[in-house]
């Protein structure tokens, strides 16, 4: 049997701990707290910072929100749901960096239940992490990797392999015939261990992504860059729009529903730019980014290097 307050307490409680560890990494500004209510049921609270030390824009949200029908968005996998009562909630982070050689970075955690609580509710956990470089390291794409690898291996050794091949196909840009960075974990539907295993895995994720994310901030915050750099990661970083507004499950959702636009749109960059046809010069290190990083890789098969030095 699910426990929707247990899952809640643990959302909370992990939206107030990542704030205050991006605080500590920044150390120049603070997160802003904005709560919110849904008319058609639920709320939310929102922490965004904005023009730090290290983050350009960081958001750390938090919703709960509940409704007589289920969007189609979450009910597309699932059509014997649609039209059916709902509770969703769920943790959702994207953080933008200014120095390029920062990756942005994006987690989910949510947990979803469907049909009549008077009975025995369909329940199901999804969320994962992933990482956008745009001047990759080697060393540092091995190690997010190594790290979602020990995230899952206590819940079986097929775990990793199935969940990091769902970020690369999920986290795709069909158009651009090119994945959003180098992946992570992403799963869905989550219920096949039972409640309180299910569970362990949903914290067990949420648990492991400061300590990948936070080593990566720490080796890169002070690697300079200039001019050049900053064009192109703003290029990429219409990458980023575009997938959140073309394939997004939880931008969807979270208009579908009626959720807050702002606290939905908060994952998309502060600033962005587009070029017409632009293409990298040959044998740079923004043409290694197409060439070597924007496709499905066995990282844990190779050895870390730095690309960079």
């Amino acid at each position: 049997m699910s426990d929707i307050n247990q899952v809640k307490d643990y959302l909370q409680s992990l939206q107030n701990r990542i704030v205050s560890e991006l605080e500590h990494f920044d150390r120049k500004e603070t997160f802003h707290r904005d709560g919110w209510d849904r008319p058609g049921g639920g709320g939310g609270v929102s922490c965004v910072l904005k023009r730090g030390g290290i983050f350009e824009q960081a958001g750390v949200n938090f919703s709960h929100v509940f409704g007589e029908q289920l969007p189609p968005s979450a009910s597309k996998s699932r059509p014997d749901l649609a039209g059916q009562g709902f509770q969703a909630m769920g943790v959702s982070l994207v953080l933008h960096p200014e120095n390029p050689y920062i990756p942005t970075t994006h987690a989910n955690l949510r947990f979803f239940t469907a049909g009549d609580a008077d009975s025995d509710p369909v329940w199901w956990f999804g969320g994962g992490f992933d990482l956008t470089p745009y001047y990759p390291f080697h060393e540092d794409v091995v190690a997010w990797h190594v790290a979602a690898k020990r995230t899952c291996d206590p819940f079986g050794e097929d775990r990793y392999p199935k969940y990091k091949r769902w970020c690369d196909e999920y986290f795709f840009l069909k158009h651009r015939n090119e994945t959003r960075g180098v992946g992570g974990l992403f799963f869905d539907d989550l219920n096949d261990m039972g409640f309180d295993r299910s569970f362990e895995f949903l914290r067990s994720v949420g648990d492991s992504f400061m300590k990948a994310y936070g080593p990566i901030v720490t080796k890169r915050r002070e690697h300079p860059w200039g001019e050049r750099q900053r064009e192109f990661q703003l290029y990429r970083r219409g990458r980023y729009v575009e997938f959140n507004l073309i394939y997004d499950r939880g931008t969807l959702f979270g208009l579908q529903s009626g959720g807050r636009t702002e606290s939905i749109l908060m994952s998309l960059p502060p600033r962005v730019r587009y070029e017409y046809d632009w293409r990298p010069e040959p044998g740079s290190p923004e043409a290694s980014l197409y060439t070597d990083y924007l496709r499905p890789r066995d990282w844990l098969a190779e050895t870390g290097r730095s690309d960079h030095g």
